[in-house]
């Protein structure tokens, strides 16, 4: 692997340090561990104040930024694993809901790191998708905790929650192994102009789906939002993801028309998009006058 993907994992692994906490509230790291042990979010900010200063030290530029998120998002993971493990069983969902969006951001980096490291950047973390992605997160976020405040037991119904992780994995392993698939083929941005060496990946995953990065994505959203029994963001997620979706796609195909011509037109009759009621782009082709 190159190097950055060594910093990430390197720096996810530390942050994921925090889940020390468990053996200091046992005893199990001397007089300071225990005394921190009593104070869950002193403890998670000493640490992670710690491993940052660790951070600045060992790593410098580039490095350090890359370094900088890997440790947020593995902190971030712990700390969902220590809410679920020991909050209030009403707020367990949301842990199992952070471990699962951590990983993905994290994921995203990695899989980039290793399939096609000459469009890797810190971008790919996509912790900065756009406005509405995040607008959208912090709206499920309070739709999780006015429910919880209101209607506790609904956020305990684990069946949905359950049903909601392997909706993820799902996703998650679908996307991921469509830019395994594609490697250098595959980009997080749009191309408009044909790249050298851009081939029009057939096999593997697209074979099952003609855009299997955003079939994993769209069913990965909606996995979220029904881990954490979010109903109206469930709904919301569904319809907004099939929105964007279907006119990136219809973009895309545009693009990819233009890029490969036949081939890619003979690909579409073989192959759906994989996202239901989205065709893509379909040329008209002009009708003969006799």
């Amino acid at each position: 692997m190159i190097r950055e993907a060594h910093v990430t994992l390197q720096s996810f692994t530390l942050g994921l340090g925090v889940l020390s906490y468990l053996l200091a509230s046992c005893g199990g790291l001397g007089l300071l561990g225990v005394w921190l042990g009593h104070y869950l979010c002193a403890y998670c900010g000493v640490f992670y104040l710690a491993v940052n200063l660790l951070l600045l030290l060992v790593y410098r530029g580039g490095d350090w930024q890359i370094a900088v998120r890997g440790c947020f998002l593995g902190a971030c993971c712990g700390g969902g694993i220590l809410v679920s493990v020991l909050s209030p069983t009403s707020y367990h969902v949301f842990g199992w809901y952070v471990v699962v969006l951590t990983v993905f951001h994290f994921s995203e980096y990695l899989t980039t790191a290793i399939g096609n490291p000459k469009t890797l950047t810190l971008d790919s973390y996509l912790l900065n998708h756009s406005w509405a992605y995040g607008i959208a997160a912090v709206v499920s976020w309070g739709e999780f905790f006015i429910e919880r405040w209101l209607l506790p037991d609904m956020k305990m119904i684990w069946y949905v929650s359950i049903i909601g992780i392997i909706i993820c994995l799902w996703g998650e392993i679908i996307r991921k192994s469509a830019m395994l698939t594609a490697k250098t083929n595959f980009n997080h941005i749009v191309q408009v102009r044909r790249q050298d060496g851009h081939e029009l990946v057939t096999w593997g995953t697209y074979q099952l789906f003609r855009h299997p990065s955003y079939v994993g994505w769209f069913w990965w959203s909606i996995g979220t939002q029904l881990i954490l029994v979010n109903p109206l963001c469930t709904i919301a997620y569904t319809l907004a993801s099939w929105s964007f979706f279907n006119e990136r796609i219809h973009f895309e195909e545009m693009t990819l028309i233009n890029f490969f011509g036949e081939k890619y037109l003979d690909y579409q009759k073989k192959v759906g998009t994989g996202l239901p009621f989205i065709k893509g782009f379909i040329p008209k082709i002009p009708q003969k006058q006799t």
